[in-house]
């Protein structure tokens, strides 16, 4: 079956989790979870979020399309949001169904172990989610605190302005100047 250019096939991989199971209400739960904790965490910028969620959705296609085993990434792009979570917050604690108490840094191999247990299989799209997490966490978290503040992961200034529009020199968007030119052409009309 030729695909043509169904290019909404891109978005939708990362829509589906698999057939209606304990497993998808995991997957779903963590992933609104940790998006939402990692947006929060990012500050008022949404450029920050918005260039993480490109990187991890593009690197996971990229990855995948080397292996034609993981046909939906749905699960792969939730680990990868829970492990840049889990290793930006090492000191939480968590508790897994209230039997198993551990610290952040776990969660993704805790994940990775029920499902095991659920399935019996390794779960290659986890796995890959994994690895994307850890090149993003390293390279915005770690990175810059041995190369003298370098960040390779933030957005580039064209992702700034889309998103958050005009900036003032100092990088914070210049709210004052944008309502005293209103008021400057309120005062203009009268």
């Amino acid at each position: 079956m030729a695909y043509g250019s169904q290019y909404w096939r891109l978005i939708t991989t990362f829509i589906y989790f698999g057939p209606p199971s304990l497993d998808l209400a995991f997957h779903v739960f963590f992933l609104q979870r940790y998006s939402r904790l990692l947006e929060q965490g990012s500050g008022p910028s949404p450029a920050v979020f918005s260039w993480l969620l490109l990187y991890a959705t593009t690197s996971l296609l990229a990855l995948s399309s080397l292996t034609t085993s993981i046909p939906f990434l749905g699960s792969a792009l939730s680990s990868t949001l829970v492990y840049i979570w889990s290793r930006r917050n090492p000191d939480t604690r968590l508790s897994f169904l209230g039997i198993l108490v551990f610290t952040a840094p776990y969660l993704p191999w805790v994940l990775m172990a029920f499902n095991v247990f659920m399935h019996g299989t390794v779960p290659k799209d986890e796995i890959l989610g994994v690895i994307v997490g850890h090149v993003y966490y390293f390279f915005a978290d770690v990175w810059p605190g041995l190369h003298e503040g370098q960040r390779p992961m933030d957005p580039p200034e064209f992702w700034v302005r889309l998103w958050e529009g005009r900036r003032g020199e100092t990088g914070v968007r210049n709210i004052d100047g944008d309502v005293a030119a209103a008021a400057a052409r309120a005062g203009e009309v009268r």
